[in-house]
C-alpha cells in the first residue's frame, strides 16, 4: 500500500513536471507574439513584410494571454507572470480597439462645430438584401441625409459615367458642394468623393504609384479656422473570405494568390501614407486625415498618422470602434483623424447594410 502511494505520488509529480513545461511553451510562445505584435506598429512592412501579420492578430493574441494568465493564477503558478509581463503593455493599447464610457463634453452647435462622416460604400453593390442598384444608391444617400454632415468623405464611389454625380448629389443631397477624382474601369469608374456644405477655397488629389487608389484633399474655412480634409483610400488587401477559405483548407494556388495580394498591400501602403503626409506637412494650415486605411491600429499606417493628429476614437469612442462587418469586432481600418486642438464631441460607427465597412461619423468643435 505505502509502495502504491509513493509510486502515485511520483506519477503526480511526473504529471505536474509535464504540465508545468507545456505551460510554459505555450506562454512563452504567446508572449513572444505579444511582443512581436507591438513592434508591428513601429516596423515597416514594405521592408520586413510578416510583421504586420502579427498586428493584425493583435487582439486574439492578446485574449489568449489573458486566458493563460488567469488559467495559471487559477492554480497559483508564478508561471502567470509570463503572460502577465507581456500583457502589461497591451492595456495601453487595447483602447485602440475597445472604449469604456467618455468624459461627458462640451455640446455641438453650428457656431462652432463640424460633422465629418467617412464611409467606404463598395460601389453601391454590398447590400444583398436589395436587388436593384438604384435602391442601394437611395440607402447610402438616406442615410447621409438624416446624418446631415459638414463634411462628407465617400471612398469606392462607382458610376457609369463622372457627370452623373453632381446630378445625383443635387437631387439627394441638395445644399453640398461637390469634388471627386475617378479611375476608369472596364465597368465604369470609380473613386474618391468629397460632399462639403461649405465651398473649398483649395483642392486636388494626391495619385498613388502603380495604384487606382488615391488621397483627395479640400480645403476649407469654417468658424474661422482654415484647415484641409484628406480624403484616403489607402490600398487595399483585395482578399475575400472566399480566398481566405480556400487557404486555410490548404488549396495551394488561392496560397500562392492571397499571399501575393497581401505581399503587394504591404508593400504600396507605406508609400502611400507617407506621400499624404508629406503632402499634410507642407500644407498651410491644419488637417483632418480620414478614409479606409485598409490597416489597424496595431500597424505602421496608424502608427504613422496618430502621430500627426489625434484618433477621433480614442477621444470620445465608445465599445468595439471595429468598423469591417465582415469581421466584427477585430477589424478597424476606417479613421478620422482630426488636428490636436479640436475637441472630438462623439465618434459611432453605426451598424449599416449598405457596405462591408460600417460609417465613421465624428462630431468636433473648432477650438481657437
Amino acid at each position: 500500500m505505502a509502495r502504491r502511494t509513493k509510486q502515485q505520488k511520483k506519477r503526480n509529480r511526473l504529471f505536474h513536471w509535464i504540465k508545468g513545461i507545456s505551460y510554459s511553451v505555450v506562454a512563452l510562445v504567446f508572449a513572444g507574439l505579444q511582443l512581436l505584435s507591438y513592434l508591428s506598429a513601429v516596423v515597416n512592412p514594405a521592408k520586413v513584410w510578416f510583421f504586420s501579420i502579427f498586428g493584425l492578430l493583435f487582439l486574439p493574441i492578446f485574449i489568449i494571454n489573458v486566458i493563460l494568465a488567469i488559467w495559471a493564477a487559477c492554480h497559483k503558478s508564478a508561471l502567470a507572470l509570463i503572460p502577465l509581463v507581456a500583457i502589461l503593455p497591451s492595456f495601453f493599447l487595447v483602447g485602440r480597439f475597445f472604449r469604456t464610457g467618455q468624459d461627458d463634453v462640451q455640446m455641438l452647435n453650428s457656431d462652432n462645430g463640424i460633422r465629418i462622416i467617412t464611409c467606404n460604400i463598395d460601389r453601391f453593390a454590398y447590400d444583398r438584401k436589395i436587388e436593384d442598384r438604384q435602391e442601394r444608391i437611395d440607402s447610402v444617400f438616406g442615410f447621409l441625409s438624416r446624418n446631415n454632415a459638414d463634411v462628407v468623405c465617400l471612398q469606392e464611389f462607382a458610376c457609369s459615367d463622372p457627370s452623373d454625380i453632381r446630378h445625383l448629389v443635387k437631387n439627394k443631397l441638395p445644399g453640398y458642394n461637390i469634388e471627386y477624382y475617378l479611375f476608369k474601369g472596364r465597368k465604369g469608374f470609380s473613386g474618391n468623393v468629397t460632399l462639403s456644405r461649405h465651398k473649398a477655397s483649395d483642392k486636388g488629389k494626391i495619385l498613388f504609384e502603380d495604384s487606382r487608389n488615391l488621397a483627395l484633399w479640400t480645403e476649407y474655412e469654417v468658424c474661422g479656422q482654415r484647415f484641409r480634409v484628406y480624403n484616403c483610400h489607402f490600398e487595399s488587401y483585395a482578399i475575400s473570405l472566399s480566398n481566405i477559405w480556400q487557404t486555410l483548407t490548404g488549396d495551394a494556388s488561392a496560397m500562392h494568390e492571397t499571399g501575393n495580394k497581401y505581399r503587394k498591400s504591404l508593400s504600396r501602403r507605406p508609400k502611400q501614407v507617407d506621400a499624404v503626409l508629406n503632402h499634410f506637412d507642407n500644407s498651410p494650415c491644419s488637417g483632418v486625415v480620414c478614409g479606409d486605411f485598409n490597416d489597424n491600429p496595431m500597424s505602421y499606417t496608424y502608427h504613422r498618422v496618430s502621430r500627426m493628429d489625434k484618433d477621433s476614437f480614442i477621444e470620445a469612442g465608445q465599445g468595439f470602434g471595429s468598423t469591417f462587418s465582415a469581421f466584427w469586432p477585430l477589424l478597424r481600418i476606417d479613421y478620422v483623424f482630426v488636428p490636436e486642438s479640436w475637441t472630438v464631441v462623439s465618434h459611432k460607427t453605426p451598424k449599416t447594410s449598405f457596405s462591408d465597412h460600417y460609417p465613421v461619423i465624428t462630431d468636433c468643435i473648432l477650438n481657437n
